[in-house]
């Protein structure tokens, strides 16, 4: 594989000159061939007798059809180095930008394409001035040197093979094989890996291991390759599909792949839902009856030796991973619903007596290390957490229950179905049974549609648009509304968290607003017209955070999104002048105020939370705050740019992203990367390091705890930012500040405890 130093600085003036030395061969050959052609042309029409006629005539014709083939592969050549030498030049020539470009902002780029600091701030001189790159230079950067470099590799990849298969292997006959284009010959290579990845999943679980490889390897090597994919899905078929996978999740027909190898079944899983993805966005007729087809068998049963599972049940857990298509998204879930509805009897049954009760044995068709996949909504509900348009489109609609009886209005709202009218079946997991795995999916697909971004993105970015945020008001109102409803679904309290983080300005909008003065009277209120916020009332945002702090994690996330958001707002509302020591101003007390609140809120409900359910409860926040003590270095990953601050978690579990911190704009942003380490790091409180038999001590002090912390956690801003601009504590603005962060801290413990949702034990 080519590095980034390699394309860099390769000299393709001889592959310029091999270019130009095809093309005169090519000019020769053609003549050749005309004069191959006359002399085949004579000896057709001559009139030979006798066995010397037989073996001349057809040794002409062989000569010339040889010179045919020899003119044709060598036009095959001389496209394919051709096209190939104008992709290394292009790649090459962006590089050389990207270079130049970092140098200038001082971003060095290794040879193996990994970027670093010219000069790292730890080892610059106290004089320096040289440039300062942010992590959103970092990024933008790196993307750069993995275009160019990927670029280089595929038309390396495609040439080197394509040129293997016009040499071939006899050495006495041309191929003739005709290539006019680098991208043509990409495009026979996919259908031929297609076919052969196709004529492996025909031999179903009586494919061995080996085999099992190889079809991951075609499909990995072919990774977002739509043409590929798209092959690759009309080669095994609609039905061929369902059939292979069904096949794979019935443990009665003797095969050890389930039983011996399953982190293979586990690779393949994600490589053809990937794989999948990628087909969907096809809009040829041959693919949309795929889509159709596919569809149209989800009610059916998938009949296997030993089971028979619903295609819904098949397909979704095929849909785990990747970018589905929108459309299809909407007319598979719709047709999802429409199915489940009939199940059930229009919800006079559950959906577990139908997904998770089969004829036969019981299928195993999800190999992710969760559940074995019974119930279909959780896949789909997957996919919709990896399509952020598709997953907002959806929870924002009605999906009509009779879509072949047109004088009817059975209509069912996606949004109140899934998150409170829906009975989530269990499944069968490590140790027993749970529907963990379902409201946790449910939480993903909320995620994507509310934040603009797929919810395990390792490289997010916060994208909010007015569809998004129809669905947050919802999940306020929904969740702010039931605490019950929340622990009841815990597992997804974590995603809520997420989505507090994201739209944490909104909150802090909604606790700041004077309602007798008018709308849009708080420093918070957004810009007129701008898109993606939420407009929530002050009780809203007060039971959202009372129900957040009664999950450890969502506790967490919001609380040190609040301070690395109320650093941001401090900042943009200091101007080129400073701080004033005399007078802190409104805007900064405000942001000190209403932050501090919101810490005062979470607190409260924790305290509450541990009250309730004691020992464990200190425990788990104990574990989550420090699982977030090394949560912003942002010298390692973390980023701030385009209005949001990018918070990586450390050492996270696969599949879980960053949380991703709405911004003030302007020099807020810088303040926040600078600081943001001393802003949220180490908050941990020691609310369950003395926990005894003595529940009321030990109750008292982990009250003690969590409030101390809590005030200076709350505090954490204003220290910073006192600190950035050299106001000292005991000047009027620092008392002003701290007055008004202690006041904010007060009233949000006051208001959750008079106003708050009550603990929730489950």
């Amino acid at each position: 594989m080519l590095q980034f130093e390699q394309i860099l600085h390769v000299n393709l003036s001889g592959l310029k000159e091999a270019v130009k030395d095809w093309d005169a061969t090519v000019t020769k050959l053609t003549a050749l061939e005309e004069s191959a052609g006359d002399m085949r042309a004579k000896a057709d029409k001559a009139d030979w007798a006798g066995e010397n006629a037989g073996v001349t005539r057809e040794f002409v014709r062989k000569t010339a059809k040889e010179f045919g083939d020899a003119k044709t592969e060598a036009s095959s050549i001389h496209n394919i180095l051709r096209d190939a030498h104008t992709e290394f030049v292009a790649a090459q020539k962006s590089l050389k930008a990207v270079a130049d470009d970092a140098t200038a902002k001082g971003i060095r780029i290794d040879p193996d394409g990994v970027v670093s600091y010219s000069i790292h701030p730890d080892r610059r001189p106290k004089d320096y001035d040289g440039p300062e790159p942010t992590q959103e230079q970092f990024a933008a950067t790196r993307s750069a040197v993995n275009a160019g470099v990927d670029r280089a590799n595929d038309a390396d990849e495609v040439a080197s093979r394509a040129l293997r298969t016009l040499v071939g292997k006899d050495k006495n006959d041309f191929s003739g094989t005709d290539y006019s284009s680098l991208k043509a010959a990409s495009k026979v290579q996919d259908a031929e890996d297609a076919k052969k990845a196709a004529a492996l999943v025909a031999k179903g679980d009586d494919a061995t291991p080996a085999e099992i490889k190889r079809l991951n390897k075609y499909l990995t090597d072919n990774k977002g390759d739509q043409y590929f994919a798209e092959q690759f899905a009309l080669d095994v078929g609609a039905k061929g599909n369902l059939d292979f996978w069904a096949d794979m999740g019935d443990p009665s027909d003797g095969s050890r792949l389930g039983a011996d190898h399953q982190g293979l079944l586990k690779e393949l899983q994600k490589n053809w839902s990937l794989t999948l993805a990628s087909a969907t966005h096809s809009d040829s007729p041959a693919m949309n009856q795929w889509k159709t087809d596919t569809i149209n068998a989800g009610a059916q049963p998938i009949q296997t030796r030993g089971t028979s599972p619903y295609g819904f049940q098949v397909m979704s857990n095929l849909m785990r991973y990747g970018n589905f298509d929108s459309k299809f998204l909407h007319d598979y879930g719709d047709a999802l619903v429409v199915t489940e509805n009939k199940m059930t009897k229009n919800g006079m049954g559950k959906p577990s007596m139908f997904w998770t009760s089969s004829v036969g044995g019981m299928s195993h068709l999800n190999w992710s290390g969760t559940d074995i996949g019974r119930d279909p909504m959780e896949g789909f509900m997957e996919s919709l957490g990896h399509n952020p348009k598709a997953s907002a489109e959806f929870f924002n609609s009605s999906i009509d229950l009779t879509p072949d009886d047109t004088t009817d209005n059975k209509k069912l709202d996606a949004f109140d179905y899934f998150t409170k009218d829906r009975d989530w079946p269990k499944d069968v997991v490590d140790g027993g049974e749970s529907n963990k795995y379902g409201y946790d999916s449910l939480g993903h697909a909320l995620e994507s549609a509310t934040l603009g971004h797929t919810y395990d993105d390792q490289d997010a970015a916060l994208v909010r648009t007015d569809d998004g945020a129809k669905v947050m008001e919802k999940v306020v109102a929904q969740y702010g509304g039931d605490a019950e409803l929340l622990k009841k679904q815990e597992s997804l309290s974590d995603s809520i968290g997420h989505m507090g983080a994201g739209y944490i300005d909104d909150i802090d909008w909604a606790l700041a607003e004077h309602p007798d003065l008018g709308d849009n009277t708080s420093n918070f209120a957004p810009p007129v017209g701008s898109e993606g916020h939420i407009k929530l009332g002050t009780a809203d945002a007060q039971n959202f955070l009372s129900s957040i702090g009664q999950h450890p994690d969502a506790y967490a996330d919001v609380g040190r999104a609040q301070a690395v958001y109320t650093s941001s707002v401090l900042e943009s509302h200091t101007g080129s002048q400073g701080v004033d020591s005399d007078e802190a101003t409104g805007p900064a007390l405000e942001a000190m105020r209403v932050g501090a609140q919101v810490q005062g809120t979470l607190d409260h409900s924790r305290v509450a939370q541990i009250a309730a359910e004691g020992a464990k409860a200190a425990d788990d926040y104990g574990k989550a705050l420090d699982a977030r003590s090394g949560w912003v270095d942002f010298g390692v990953g973390a980023a701030v740019g385009a209005g949001a601050a990018f918070l990586p978690i450390s050492a996270p579990a696969a599949g879980a992203a960053a949380v991703l911190v709405p911004l003030a704009m302007d020099n807020g942003q810088g303040v926040v990367e600078q600081f943001a380490g001393q802003i949220t790091n180490g908050w941990f409180d020691g609310s369950s390091d003395s926990w005894s038999d003595n529940h009321d001590k030990s109750l008292h002090d982990a009250e003690k705890a969590v409030y101390t912390a809590g005030g200076s956690n709350a505090e954490a801003p204003m220290d910073v930012y006192m600190k950035h601009h050299g106001v000292d504590v005991g000047s009027r603005a620092g008392q002003e500040l701290v007055q008004a962060t202690q006041h904010g801290y007060e009233y949000g413990s006051g208001q959750d405890q008079r106003q708050g949702n009550l603990p929730e034990t489950g």
